[in-house]
C-alpha cells in the first residue's frame, strides 16, 4: 500500500480544506469550471471521476460476469437496500429530525424542503463513486459492475413514483438527459475504455507469448506439451502486463478522487462558510442515514454468508448517492436557492468522508467473512 493508499484520509481532510480556501480566495474561477455543465453534469468533475473509476473498468472480465449468476444474494441484497428500505428510512429520518428533534431551530417552510431534498437522495443510488469504493475494498469489479447495472436499470422506472410517493408531488419529471448523461459520462464510456484496454494488454502478452513459444518450438517434440506450455505462457504474461498497468494506474486514480473532493468543496465554500449551522443541522441526519443503511446492509451480507469482496460493495452501493440526479431534481422541483436543493449539495459534501469511514470499517472487518 502506497503512501496516497495509506493516509488517504488525511489527503482527503486537507483536500476539504484546500477546497473551501480556494473557492474562498478564487470564487470567479470555480463559478466558471461550475458552469461547465452538460445536463447538470459538471464535466471538469466528470473527467475527475473517470480517472477514478477507470483502473477498476480494466480489471472487468466479461468472460467471469456469466458467474455472477451464481452467487445473487448480493444482487438481491442491493436491490432490497436500495429499494425497499433506503429511501423510506431517509423520509422517516428526515421528518424526525426536522419537525421534532430540530424543530426549534428551522422554519416549518424551509424544514420540509430539507426533508425533499434529502429524499431524493435517499431515491437515487449511487452509479459512479461504487467502482471507487468497491476498489478501495478490493471488491469484485465484475460483480460490481452489475450491480450497477441493475440497480441503473431500476432507477429508471422506480425513481419518479417513490419520489411522487414521498413527496406527495404528482408531477414528478425524470430528467432524462441528466440520468443518461451520467451513466454515459461515468459507466459506459470508461467501461468502453477498459474493455479496449483490457484487450490490447491480452493482445500485446500473447505476441510475445508466441514470439517466445516459436524461439523454444525447435527445441520440443511433444506438440501436446509445447501447446499447453503456451496457453500458461499467455495467461501469465497477460496477468502481469495487466497488474503492471493497474500499478501504474493507481496514483492517478487517487488524484482523481482529491480532485474532485477539491472542486466539489471549492463549489459550495461560500454556502460552507455562510450558513455552517444550516449544514450541520442537515449533514446529521444524513450521516445517521448512511451508518444506519450500511450497518443493516452489512450484517445482512454476513448473515447471507456473502465473500468478502461481494459483501463490501453490495453495502456500500446503498449507502452512497447518485448526487448529480437528486441536484437537478431538486432544482427543478423547489428552485436553485431552495432548501431541497441545499440538502442535495450538503449530501454530496458529507458523502466523500463518511464513505471513506465505511470503506476504512469494511477493509478492517475482513476476516468477519470467509
Amino acid at each position: 500500500m502506497g503512501i496516497f493508499e495509506r493516509y488517504l484520509s488525511v489527503w482527503v481532510g486537507f483536500s476539504i480544506l484546500l477546497g473551501v480556501a480556494l473557492g474562498l480566495w478564487q470564487p470567479a474561477a470555480f463559478q466558471a469550471i461550475a458552469a461547465l455543465e452538460v445536463a447538470h453534469v459538471n464535466v471538469v468533475v466528470a473527467v475527475f471521476i473517470w480517472v477514478m473509476i477507470y483502473p477498476m473498468m480494466v480489471q472487468i472480465d466479461f468472460s467471469a460476469i456469466k458467474d455472477v449468476g451464481k452467487n445473487p444474494k448480493g444482487l438481491l441484497l442491493t436491490i432490497v437496500i436500495n429499494w425497499l428500505i433506503k429511501p423510506f428510512t431517509m423520509a422517516a429520518l428526515g421528518w424526525l429530525f426536522f419537525t421534532v428533534f430540530f424543530a426549534d431551530f428551522v422554519d416549518p417552510a424551509s424544514a420540509q424542503e430539507y426533508i425533499a431534498g434529502m429524499i431524493l437522495l435517499g431515491v437515487a443510488p449511487c452509479t459512479a463513486m461504487v467502482f471507487v469504493w468497491s476498489q478501495l475494498t478490493k471488491g469484485d469489479p465484475n460483480y460490481t459492475l452489475v450491480q450497477v447495472s441493475v440497480n441503473d436499470i431500476i432507477m429508471i422506472f422506480a425513481f419518479a413514483p417513490i419520489t411522487a410517493l414521498l413527496l406527495g408531488v404528482t408531477d414528478i419529471v425524470v430528467p432524462w438527459q441528466t440520468l443518461l448523461t451520467s451513466v454515459g459520462l461515468y459507466v459506459l464510456f470508461p467501461l468502453v475504455a477498459g474493455v479496449v484496454t483490457r484487450k490490447y494488454l491480452n493482445k500485446n502478452s500473447g505476441a510475445n507469448s508466441d514470439a517466445n513459444s516459436h524461439t523454444s518450438s525447435d527445441q520440443s517434440s511433444d506438440q501436446s506439451s509445447h501447446a499447453s506450455s503456451n496457453e500458461n505462457s499467455h495467461a501469465s504474461n497477460a496477468e502481469a502486463s495487466l497488474t503492471n498497468f493497474l500499478a501504474t494506474l493507481k496514483p492517478w486514480s487517487v488524484i482523481g478522487l482529491l480532485a474532485t473532493v477539491v472542486l466539489l468543496f471549492g463549489f459550495q465554500a461560500q454556502t460552507i462558510i455562510s450558513e455552517p449551522e444550516t449544514i450541520v443541522l442537515i449533514a446529521i441526519p444524513l450521516m445517521v442515514q448512511t451508518y444506519g443503511i450500511f450497518i443493516i446492509a452489512y450484517l445482512a451480507a454476513k448473515w447471507l454468508k456473502l465473500p468478502h469482496n461481494i459483501a463490501g460493495p453490495a453495502s456500500l452501493i446503498g449507502t452512497s448517492n447518485f448526487f448529480e440526479l437528486a441536484v437537478a431534481v431538486a432544482i427543478s422541483l423547489f428552485g436553485l436557492h431552495s432548501g431541497a436543493a441545499l440538502a442535495t449539495v450538503v449530501g454530496v459534501l458529507v458523502e466523500v468522508p463518511v464513505m471513506l469511514s465505511l470503506v476504512a470499517i469494511i477493509n478492517r472487518t475482513q476476516h468477519w467473512f470467509k
